[in-house]
């Protein structure tokens, strides 16, 4: 993937790949990776990872035999692909073994530049808390953009562009600043407009009488973010908002109808990484829109 903030902005995938549990949610996560194939001309491979049962290694030892785990896993991988490909575009199952957080993020790396698509149903409140979903562990692992389609995200039609309006939000990190250029690309490449929005902490307010003066800061800081030659195509708006980021970002995409979401994760350590995605995760699992999240 090759991105330009200075000059006009270019985005080239050669592969989707598209993660699945064979669940509803990642039925409609499939439907957004077909749209995303089709729209960049790339390859979609549909992939699954799985964990050999004890009763498949046992049949399988010494490769004599293909255990029936694995021919129904292959099945159901073959039928996905059957349902969400296009005929455009080639459509590839993959079936992998492995941990998903490893193997995938890998045959993303072997088909680079690429873009990874799945769906999650975000787990229950004790999943999400200590060990995470599958989908939150490969945002974590992976280098490369991942769209992620949340449960309150509507079934993309086939007749609808799946783009027309993209919110990019920032807390002016470094990491965040990374992401800034995907949302100008993808802009340009769905013909959709760009709302930057900033969500100023309620306890960052050291003083309440100059919250304006803050505002005004953080509006200036957010119009330099779209480089003025891609404010012609993207006709971006700026926000900044008071309150919990989690809300206000949750509340922007309801309130103004967003189709897409873009987000930037840092990654430091591993515990940072724990503690830094769960938050954007959070906003991933309850938001109606798709999110692309860039890892820097």
């Amino acid at each position: 993937m090759t991105l330009a903030m200075n000059d006009k902005p270019v985005l080239n995938l050669k592969a989707v790949v598209f993660a699945t549990d064979f669940s509803l949610c990642s039925q409609n996560a499939g439907l957004y990776a077909a749209r995303m194939a089709v729209y960049f001309s790339a390859k979609l491979l549909v992939t699954h990872a799985f964990t050999r049962s004890q009763a498949a290694m046992e049949v399988e030892i010494g490769d004599r035999r293909v255990s029936q785990q694995r021919m129904d896993l292959t099945r159901l991988l073959s039928k996905e692909a059957l349902l969400v490909g296009a005929d455009s575009i080639e459509t590839v199952p993959t079936l992998l073994e492995g941990n998903p957080k490893h193997v995938i993020p890998e045959l993303a790396d072997r088909n680079q530049p690429s873009m990874i698509v799945l769906g999650t149903h975000g787990g229950n409140r004790l999943e999400r808390g200590i060990i995470g979903s599958v989908a939150e562990k490969i945002l974590r692992s992976t280098r490369w953009p991942a769209l992620t389609v949340g449960p309150h995200v509507q079934a993309l039609s086939s007749k609808t562009l799946p783009f027309e309006r993209i919110l990019f939000a920032t807390d002016f990190t470094p990491a965040a600043a990374s992401a800034a250029p995907y949302a100008v690309t993808l802009a340009e490449v769905f013909g959709a407009r760009i709302d930057v929005l900033n969500v100023i902490q309620d306890d960052a307010i050291e003083h309440p009488d100059r919250l304006s003066d803050l505002q005004h800061r953080f509006y200036d800081a957010l119009d330099g973010l779209v480089p003025s030659q891609a404010k012609e195509f993207c006709d971006p708006r700026t926000f900044v908002e008071v309150g919990s980021a989690h809300a206000r970002i949750l509340e922007h995409i309801r309130e103004h109808s967003m189709d897409l979401l873009v987000l930037g994760i840092r990654m430091t350590s591993h515990l940072g990484m724990e503690m830094r995605t769960s938050g954007a995760f959070r906003i991933i699992v309850d938001a109606e829109c798709p999110v692309l999240t860039i890892r820097r």
